[in-house]
């Protein structure tokens, strides 16, 4: 037995000294106290606030202690004032999984204003923005040329209620039971990952109670993160629409952008996107008009 440390636990004892290192007395609302020779908190002080053994403590900051329990990770990531991302980080270091932390935030994510100019630029592809629960944050005038000019407000403003929800919605989705049941996984998906969020339960609740397909899937336990793909869609205007989706995660907002798959649903989306924006450049001098290839 050579006593040498693995490289996960000698990484995760690095990065404990490393944020035990950062922390001042004060910033835990510990007293300073005298003979205090180094920065930082004393592991001692670590193992108080996290309500461990000093001697486990000071084991785990060696090397020299297993898979410690999650409950007991928690504890140190608040002990050590730890931000959600290095949160998740001491779960992958000590246990090689992410913890399940609750919902944070506001009652919507704020939309930066370089998302917006995003989306603005990208004028013949539908383009929208949603959160964890697939409410509608932001989109272009493409998408509500696409899903119509309601969409993001009122009823049209999760794309989950749309689906399930409305009939009219359902109708032009050419391959409805797929692309429902993809979005049951993902939102089971989100469940798992925000399981303390009361609107995202809500949700949930209103699906399973008026749509007998979502309560079937959802008892399925469907799982799905979904990242790309295609559909056909019936357009009332456009007729039919193969689309392909890709779908971009970044910090708590998710972006969608839909693309023609063939050169004839091209056509189809630039002529729609064209004429709607033409009809809201006459009203809206903000508008700028787009030409059709």
């Amino acid at each position: 037995m050579t006593g040498r440390v693995p490289p996960r636990q000698g990484e995760l004892a690095a990065f404990l000294r490393a944020k035990r290192a950062r922390l001042q007395p004060e910033d835990a609302g510990l007293p300073r106290g005298p003979r205090r020779r180094t920065p930082g908190l004393r592991r001692q002080e670590v193992a108080q606030l996290a309500a461990v053994s000093v001697e486990w403590y000071v084991r785990l900051e060696q090397g020299r202690v297993g898979t410690p329990g999650a409950a007991v990770l928690d504890a140190l990531a608040e002990a050590l004032r730890l931000t959600p991302d290095e949160h998740r980080h001491l779960h992958l270091l000590a246990r090689g999984e992410s913890p399940v932390l609750p919902a944070r935030g506001p009652r919507r994510p704020e939309v930066p204003a370089s998302l917006r100019q995003l989306l603005d630029g990208i004028p013949l592809f539908p383009a929208y923005l949603t959160d964890h629960r697939l409410d509608v944050l932001a989109h272009n005038a493409a998408a509500r040329a696409l899903f119509g000019p309601e969409f993001g407000s009122g009823t049209a403003d999760n794309t989950a209620r749309m689906l399930f929800l409305d009939p009219a919605t359902r109708a032009t989705q050419l391959d409805w039971p797929r692309v429902a049941r993809e979005t049951v996984g993902q939102l089971r998906t989100s469940a798992a990952h925000h399981p303390d969020d009361p609107r995202l339960a809500t949700l949930l609740a209103e699906l399973r109670t008026h749509s007998p397909e979502f309560a079937l899937w959802w008892d399925d336990h469907t799982v799905l993160e979904r990242t790309t793909g295609s559909k056909r869609v019936q357009h009332p205007e456009a007729g039919p629409l193969l689309l392909h989706y890709d779908i971009l995660t970044t910090g708590p907002h998710r972006l969608f952008t839909l693309t023609p798959a063939d050169p004839a649903t091209d056509h189809a989306l630039r002529r729609l996107v064209t004429t709607h924006t033409a009809a809201r450049t006459a009203t809206d001098p903000t508008v700028r008009p787009i030409t059709a290839a």
